[in-house]
């Protein structure tokens, strides 16, 4: 068995270990935030720098693409040359991208930006897990992994608030540059208080085949995703024009089935590739063996399933608050907020509850509160909903996202051992982010056709309206992200549309509404799915521990 390795300058007292939780605590903060900030000022961005839905969900996604295509590397990578060493390179690239991102004149300077702050946050994320899985142990690890699952329900939750007032109170910008004082803060606080610790492997080389596989798998198979509505999912609808590869609008057949199978199959290749390195003895990305710990196995699944049903709401609310309901993104903040009161609250109690009734057990109630605030909302949304009700259910959901949240991370660890703690909060947060960008992907994908076909339906019954406007008109409202909606009402019945105005901009409300219904009811069916396997965690956390006792 392999020794974990701390450094002799490292702090060894219980009050710097702790001081050292929160340094991590905060580098994770600005990570998590990161990933949900951005949805609430979207609309602004959007009319900033004449975003379409396609780029705005790239904007919203990419970070999470890169990070769930480089966090296996990473986590490897902190275990040979060192935890603290990876960390804060990470969150030196992460500030060198907010920069970036904040003096972003179009999308693509906008996309890239994302780029460099998901590589950032690739070397962040594993390396606050993989060291407190490292630091701490006993009683003191399962309060660790608490404040570690609480900080990541939480600042998501959160995320949207701050974004909401940053963006109000200055510009969207701002999301970007407050990046700037936290991380310098977080590198001083690293550099007193984070231990530096490693767990070398054996295994000769470095897997760069390995990575380049799973970020190009990765990467095409989201790509497909967010695509396929512009692009076709089988016939072209339009032509794809990405650096130097082009695809014209008149091809035999479109880009995204060609570039979901190959995604596939690089995936699939992978996980072959990473068979082979573990059988020859070479070191691997991927230890596959992790996998035969049952808690861990079934812990990751269900954590893919919540990230995609939680990840996807964050892209759909805002668009559906602002442009539908037409707070403003402070307003829209506030009522996002809710999520946080549930989540910070249920959070804190969480641990307390998971001595009386187990970890597994707790996870089990958070996604059942989780998913049965997301049905109701789902069946409530409307073009005029109250948002005290969106905000009371999303308190709702918030309870349960602090609660599973916050035990479903010590659970899926629980069984993995120290020496390989990189590797096993990567592989963990890898799920997590595919799931992030996954959601993403999808919930957008269904917004962008409920959006074309209910706003179809509904401009088809407006009195006086010309039929050669109905497919131009749906065809805007999912392009906009309905951000058409607030610019057509302003118009009155001066616009384009003439008389007939007011009631198309009542007629496409109507319909983004119906998209942003069935968005978050596929956001509640991913969730129901994680309910269901937080079954089987419990099931194996209960076998393992018989065995352990035997």
């Amino acid at each position: 068995m392999q020794q974990l390795k701390v450094s002799a300058g490292s702090t060894g007292t219980s009050r710097n270990k702790w001081a050292g939780l929160g340094v991590l605590a905060a580098g994770l903060s600005m990570i998590v935030i990161d990933g949900t900030i951005v949805g609430v000022s979207l609309p602004t961005i959007i009319a900033d720098l004449h975003l379409d839905l396609n780029e705005a969900q790239w904007v919203n996604s990419l970070y999470s693409v890169v990070l769930a295509a480089l966090l296996l590397s990473s986590g490897r990578l902190g275990d040979r040359i060192g935890r603290r060493k990876l960390f804060m390179a990470g969150v030196v690239l992460f500030m060198a991208g907010s920069i970036f991102a904040a003096l972003s004149h179009d999308a693509g300077g906008l996309i890239l930006s994302r780029v460099l702050q998901g590589v950032g946050g690739a070397a962040v994320l594993p390396a606050t897990l993989s060291s407190v899985n490292s630091t701490f142990f006993g009683k003191d690890r399962t309060t660790a992994f608490a404040i570690w699952g609480a900080v990541i329900s939480g600042m998501a939750a959160i995320g949207p608030l701050l974004g909401g007032w940053l963006t109000s109170s200055f510009a969207w910008q701002w999301i970007f540059i407050v990046n700037i004082p936290l991380g310098l803060a977080v590198l001083v606080g690293a550099v007193l208080f984070v231990p530096e610790t490693r767990s070398p492997n054996d295994a000769a080389g470095f897997d760069i085949l390995g990575l380049l596989l799973s970020a190009a798998g990765f990467g095409l198979f989201v790509f497909a995703l967010i695509e396929g509505p512009t692009l076709g999912w089988w016939s072209a609808k339009s032509a794809l024009k990405l650096g130097l590869i082009s695809w014209p609008a008149d091809a035999t057949i479109s880009a995204v089935p060609l570039t979901l199978a190959a995604g596939i199959v690089l995936l699939i290749s992978f996980v072959l590739w990473e068979k082979h390195r573990a059988t020859v003895g070479r070191s691997a990305i991927l230890d596959l063996t992790l996998f035969r710990v049952r808690t861990f196995s079934w812990g990751n699944a269900v954590a893919a399933m919540v990230a995609i049903g939680e990840f996807g709401l964050l892209l759909i609310l805002p668009l559906y608050l602002i442009n539908i309901l037409g707070l403003g993104t402070l307003d829209a903040g506030f009522v996002l907020a809710a999520m946080a009161l549930g989540a910070f609250f249920s959070g804190a109690s969480a641990r307390h509850l998971a001595s009386r009734l187990g970890p597994p057990t707790v996870v089990i109630i958070g996604l059942a509160l989780e998913t049965a605030g997301l049905l109701v909302l789902a069946l409530v949304i409307t073009s005029t909903t109250s948002i005290w009700l969106i905000a009371a259910l999303l308190v709702v959901y918030g309870l349960g996202l602090g609660l599973a949240s916050a035990q479903l991370t010590g659970t899926v660890l629980a069984d993995i051992p120290t020496t390989v703690s990189g590797q096993g909060s990567a592989t963990q947060s890898t799920v997590r982010q595919l799931g992030a960008a996954l959601g993403s992907a999808i919930m957008g994908t269904v917004l962008a056709h409920f959006a074309v076909s209910a706003g179809t339906k509904a401009l088809e019954a407006v009195q006086g309206l010309p039929a050669s406007q109905v497919g131009t008109l749906a065809g805007q409202l999912r392009d906009s992200a309905g951000g058409v909606v607030p610019q057509l009402a302003q118009l009155g019945t001066h616009g384009p549309l003439g008389a007939a105005g007011p009631a198309a901009v009542e007629a496409m409300s109507s319909g983004f509404a119906q998209a942003a219904s069935a968005a978050v009811l596929a956001a509640a069916m991913f969730l129901f799915i994680g309910l269901v396997g937080s079954f089987f965690v419990a099931a194996a956390s209960r076998r393992t521990a018989r065995e352990g006792g035997s």
